[in-house]
């Protein structure tokens, strides 16, 4: 049987890991998982040649420039990792014929909504690191007929570093902490995510090539603070968690306050399972309590 090859960047980051680690299940694919060594994004020329010469069925695209507020000030790196890349790898998987599956954020959108934002709302980045994402979703749809965009939030997973993380350790180092509860949205567990593209991926060697912009999050609508107060309970921790507005708390970038995402798209096209994001939680908690 002829293994279908899939390129898969960002291995170091939380989503690439992830898909790393559940490659396994999936033997009809043979995986190549790429990391800046080998392909740099912020040179279009490397990223050509890695793929003329790996030429692949599918590109799973997982690595970004993520430092939200870095980016205000780091524009040109920000700008060549997220969008001149995104065409470059977009049209380059074109001229092989590979189908693009790149990873987008809720960021694109400005948090004004009220209701979960459908795929085709309107597109308002309130941050810089929101506008380069949204630019290169426009570049690998431009370039490449064949491509999956799938919007995320809030990712997490056992691996590389997160709010869930960052909420462990301060618990454990505080009596007490502040969380913004002024932001609502939903967490991703980077495994469930994981799991929707290679889900995608079987789905489409079965003939089912849906392509276009997709929304993947975890169910359920929380606040950071919520989310807080689930990982010190669930962790048994005896911190106090203390509300906070995003006003107490100023960033370089401004973030969303409702970023929400309706999800329905991926799971009637793709047959794409959502868990809830409190036994998603739950599942990571034990991960990182058994490391």
């Amino acid at each position: 049987m002829h293994k279908k090859k899939v390129i898969v960047t960002g291995v170091g980051g939380q989503l690439g890991w992830s898909i790393q680690q559940l490659s396994s299940q999936y033997p009809a694919f043979d995986f190549l998982f790429v990391d800046k060594e080998e392909m740099d994004l912020s040179n279009p020329a490397s990223v050509a040649g890695f793929i003329q010469q790996n030429i692949p069925d599918y590109f799973i695209h997982c690595a970004a420039y993520t430092a939200v507020d870095k980016a205000e000030t780091e524009r040109e790196t920000a700008l060549a990792i997220n969008a001149t890349s995104v065409a470059e790898i977009a049209r380059q998987c074109a001229l092989v014929n590979a189908k693009l599956v790149t990873i987008s954020t809720d960021y694109v959108f400005d948090g004004n909504g009220t209701s979960p934002y459908k795929v085709d709302e309107t597109i308002n980045p309130i941050n810089y690191y929101g506008y380069t994402k949204w630019l290169g979703e426009k570049a690998a749809l431009e370039n490449n007929a064949d491509t999956v965009i799938i919007r995320t939030s809030w990712v997490y997973c056992q691996h590389g570093h997160n709010f869930v993380k960052t909420m462990l350790r301060l618990m454990n180092e505080r009596e007490e902490i502040k969380v913004v509860d002024d932001q609502v949205g939903c967490p991703t567990y980077a495994p469930d995510l994981a799991k929707a593209i290679l889900t995608i991926l079987h789905e489409s060697e079965k003939g089912n090539r849906h392509t276009g912009t997709y929304h993947f999050s975890n169910s359920g609508i929380i606040s950071w603070y919520d989310f807080a107060v689930a990982i010190r309970d669930l962790s048994g921790l005896s911190c106090n968690v203390l509300p906070l507005p995003s006003s107490a708390y100023p960033t370089p970038a401004k973030r969303p306050a409702y970023s929400v995402m309706d999800t329905s798209k991926i799971v009637d096209d793709y047959h794409v399972q959502l868990t809830n994001w409190k036994e998603s939680l739950q599942v990571c908690l034990k991960e990182l309590a058994s490391l």
